[in-house]
């Protein structure tokens, strides 16, 4: 399998982790901002902390990828 072929099957990976990882953020979000006054605040503490660090992976996800396509630039 030649190194583009490879790029662009890491790339369609990387793209379906990325918007199971999206959405999943958005609905965690969502959900807070319509619980907040209903839940314990173990619970929303837990919720924004699980957020964060969903929203760092989408971010590293997406770095990744544009790394990715400048490196099948050079090829």
């Amino acid at each position: 399998m030649s190194k583009e072929k490879r790029i662009e099957q890491e790339i369609g990976w990387l793209k379906v982790a990325f918007a199971i990882l999206f959405a999943t953020d958005i609905s965690l979000i969502a959900w807070l901002a319509q619980n907040y006054s209903k839940i314990e605040i173990f619970f929303v503490w837990t919720g924004a902390i699980i957020g964060v660090i969903i929203s760092l992976i989408v971010f590293f996800i997406n770095k990744k990828v544009y790394n990715q396509l400048n490196e099948m630039e050079e090829l």
